[in-house]
């Protein structure tokens, strides 16, 4: 028997793949090469350069639809929230104070992809802490739990203020520019 050619049998084979998911395997392969490449620490920090223009760009669409100059301690945590939900994570408040701000996340929007590239994570780390120092003057991010290391959970705290818990916190600072 043949085999059926032409672009309708084509279009119509059970391949599982879309923009999405093409996307996320792309970033999944090139934080890995990076990673394989120049090692974790080093792959973190390019990724975080593409994190700190992700976190300026969407800082300031939230403002600029929000029509704020500057976002309040609780529009920043609601902000941190909502542009994860926005991208498929399950990003929650645990704790919020004027020190620092705690999520928690059931659900990556990098999905199964994240798994074995924490370099990834560089790209929340920046996100946050850009947004939270952009508008409250300081932020440090420590991600203390992540899905990409094998946790069920993340968990990252968003240090507010250089408190004695935040200087023995291993993270990122973040200033205002």
């Amino acid at each position: 028997m043949q085999a059926q050619s032409g672009l309708k049998v084509i279009e119509e084979a059970p391949v599982p793949l879309e923009r999405d998911g093409f996307l996320r395997s792309l970033l999944r392969h090139l934080a890995g090469t990076l990673q394989d490449v120049v090692g974790v620490e080093e792959a973190s920090g390019f990724i975080s350069l593409v994190g700190q223009k992700m976190g300026d760009e969407i800082n300031a669409l939230y403002k600029s639809h929000l029509n704020l100059p500057n976002l309040s301690r609780e529009q920043v945590a609601d902000v941190l929230v909502d542009l994860k939900r926005r991208i498929r994570g399950d990003f929650y408040v645990i704790e919020e104070s004027d020190e620092k701000i705690v999520l928690g996340n059931k659900r990556c929007p990098f999905e199964d992809k994240v798994i074995g590239r924490p370099a990834l994570c560089m790209m929340t780390s920046n996100v946050f802490g850009l947004i939270a120092a952009d508008n409250l003057g300081y932020s440090k991010v420590a991600i203390e739990r992540a899905i990409a290391n094998g946790d069920s959970e993340c968990r990252v705290t968003v240090y507010l203020k250089p408190t004695a818990e935040a200087e023995h916190a291993k993270g990122r600072e973040y200033f205002k520019r």
